[in-house]
């Protein structure tokens, strides 16, 4: 009886792992999460632009400038987490590499857990500054845009 579910085990593993390996897989994970990121924050861009809407009316442009801030931050937090969904299996690959070149290399075992270690921190360090960059340029694309939107709308209306 113990054999037979360590078998069972065993066989949905290597399932996992077939599955988990295929090209397809990540992409249709990839698009799975944006679409739920999308829809979770689809409430909030439409409370955005209703307060817009509600607020538009003022005398100055700042309406505008709060709700294209907020539409950027938005914007620019799904495409950080978008990224980060696709860079994930890139990164493990490389990382990979690194600790197995290293260890061909003839290092020693805690030499490799060393270096594996920084190699880490760097890897994460270098993601998280390239995530940055493109997220917040992500937003301010997405500020600019929606601002001229936005005024143009406020502009047109009053």
């Amino acid at each position: 009886m113990a054999d037979n579910e360590e078998q069972e085990r065993t066989t949905s593993y290597k399932l996992f792992l077939k599955v988990i390996s295929k090209r397809r897989t990540w992409v249709c994970l990839f698009l799975v999460v944006y679409a739920i990121l999308l829809s979770s924050s689809w409430n909030s861009l439409n409370s955005i632009v209703d307060w817009y809407g509600e607020n538009h009316q003022t005398s100055s442009g700042w309406p505008a400038v709060y709700a294209s801030v907020l539409l950027g931050v938005v914007f620019g937090v799904l495409s950080m987490a978008a990224a980060l969904f696709i860079a994930v299996p890139a990164i493990v690959v490389i990382w990979i590499s690194v600790v197995v070149s290293m260890a061909f290399a003839g290092k020693s075992r805690r030499r490799v857990v060393v270096e594996g270690r920084k190699v880490t921190k760097e890897i994460a360090g270098f993601v998280f500054r390239v995530l940055l960059k493109e997220g917040n340029v992500v937003a301010l694309l997405c500020a600019l845009l929606a601002y001229f939107v936005f005024f143009n709308s406020y502009s047109i209306s009053s």
